[in-house]
């Protein structure tokens, strides 16, 4: 079944039990989704599809921070739960270990050892990661490990693990 099918499905479901915040998810997703088909004159693949649902994602996170920022638990909730359900719909997110790892052998394979080669880390890391890992917490892990004196060689056991957002 193809996830914008899966979206169509769940959207019924939360039309006939009532759901009134899953149905305004999925309405807004189907929307979004729809914006883009229209912008690109066609019908989008899986991986376009959760591309336009981690773009939400990121927007609710956002919207999480500044509401709580400004003092309204109520409407950071709200997003929260909205955030909750978007996320059912993106593959599994990987473990800060996994995204370290990930990070070192990127690190390796480019040759990187300064921040200025950040853009050759990044160009080969985020295939990788699109999707199953937080953008903005592993550009700044990177540029972490970049600007260390050197650059750790003895793997990923000689680093300070640093937890990303998303795990707490």
């Amino acid at each position: 079944m193809s996830l914008l099918a899966r979206i169509d499905e769940d959207l019924k479901v939360a039309m006939k039990s009532s759901d009134a915040i899953r149905v305004s998810v999925l309405r807004m997703a189907k929307a979004a989704i729809k914006n883009v088909q229209i912008e690109k004159g066609r019908e989008l693949s899986d991986e376009e599809i959760l591309s336009v649902i981690s773009s939400m994602g990121k927007q609710r996170r956002e919207s999480i921070e500044q509401f709580s920022v400004a003092g309204r638990e109520d409407l950071a909730e709200r997003e929260r739960q909205e955030l909750s359900m978007l996320q059912s719909y993106m593959p599994a997110q990987l473990s800060s270990e996994e995204v370290e790892k990930l990070i070192l052998q990127a690190i390796e394979e480019s040759s990187a050892k300064s921040e200025a080669d950040m853009g050759k880390v990044m160009k080969v890391l985020m295939p990788k990661i699109k999707g199953v890992a937080d953008g903005k917490w592993v550009n700044t892990r990177v540029k972490e490990l970049l600007a260390a004196p050197s650059p750790p060689q003895g793997g990923i056991n000689s680093l300070p693990l640093v937890s990303s957002p998303s795990q707490s």
